[in-house]
């Protein structure tokens, strides 16, 4: 390709993170969209171009095309080696949305290795393993536990929600927007399930009467809260004696994006302070520990779990009546 015509096909800044993206991993289109945050036309579309132009090759694998630079891209004729250079040097060069694509590289290669759809070492030896997956792992173990009242605090669009209705007595789903807790209770009736009351609220103001479940769920939700300590002892007090609270969330990250591209309020939390939280509750027997982490992910995933014993206060006739929104 000509020097002027490549200009012009890069003239783009998504076709240069795309490439960028490109010298790094293969990708398919929907990774590229959830790196990017680009709608998923806009991808193809560029994608599309680059491949016109001889920059970028298409493979297909299964149910997925995978795109790489083309070879002719990795190894430049001498008439472009210059140019090439050049673009390398710009895509080793670290900018805040530089490392916002490299953080959610990382989570797309972090899903890839959670999934039980390979496995193995180089990318040469992976093998197929029909049968195993995470989902049906998660419902197993949930066969070991006892039927119990769970709430699902910040549910979101109700994934966990549905998947801990399948072994629990009933579940009742939290979260402040009404359009996302419509797809989740949508999303719960396509899959038949039914023991689960969807309420709108905030997790720092619960709409649950106190001492009403036995197990409280806040799964990346805690972030989102203006005020942690408020959510935390939110949590503590619909608890039942003897319930308990399991909490995932991150560990305090440099990620800075988040906020703006996710809304999250609190980018994290430190081991101590996550601990500190649940101890100023009067949460007991709490143990924290790492859930996730992977070499080279910004994003670590602690686990924090803890337990709710009887108040020497604790009168059943005074219970407060359920909080209700404002």
């Amino acid at each position: 390709m000509y020097a002027s015509a490549l200009l012009r096909l890069l003239g783009d800044p998504t076709r240069l993170r795309l490439l960028r993206l490109l010298s790094r991993e293969a990708l398919n289109v929907s990774e590229l969209t959830a790196v990017l945050g680009v709608a998923q036309s806009g991808v193809s579309r560029h994608l599309a171009l680059l491949r016109e132009g001889g920059l970028v090759a298409e493979q297909r694998a299964g149910a997925f095309s995978w795109y790489r630079l083309a070879p002719d891209a990795a190894n430049p004729d001498a008439g472009n080696a210059a140019l090439w250079a050049w673009l390398r040097d710009r895509f080793d060069e670290a900018t805040a949305a530089t490392r916002a694509d490299d953080a959610r590289l990382e989570e797309v290669r972090r899903v890839r290795q959670e999934s039980f759809g390979q496995h193995g070492g180089s990318e040469d030896r992976r093998q197929l393993v029909p049968g195993r997956s995470w989902a049906a792992w998660s419902r197993a173990l949930g066969l070991l536990l006892p039927p119990l009242d769970v709430a699902d605090l910040g549910c979101g669009e109700g994934y966990l929600t549905i998947e801990t209705a399948r072994w629990a007595k009933h579940v009742t789903a939290i979260d402040r927007s009404a359009e996302v807790l419509a797809r989740a209770k949508a999303l719960a009736a396509r899959r038949k399930v039914g023991n689960i009351t969807w309420k709108r609220g905030q997790i720092e103001r619960v709409p649950l009467e106190d001492e009403s479940v036995d197990l409280v769920l806040l799964s990346q939700a805690l972030h989102h809260a203006e005020r942690p300590e408020r959510a935390i002892a939110e949590a503590r007090r619909i608890l039942r004696p003897g319930g308990r609270l399991l909490l995932l969330d991150l560990r305090a990250h440099d990620q800075a994006w988040v906020g703006e591209t996710l809304g999250d309020r609190w980018q994290g939390f430190r081991d101590d302070d996550l601990r500190s939280l649940l101890d100023g509750a009067g949460f007991h027997d709490v143990h924290l520990r790492v859930g996730a982490r992977r070499k080279g992910d910004p994003f670590v995933v602690l686990i924090a779990a803890g337990r709710a014993e009887a108040r020497p206060s604790a009168n059943p006739s005074r219970r407060q009546k359920v909080r209700k929104q404002p």
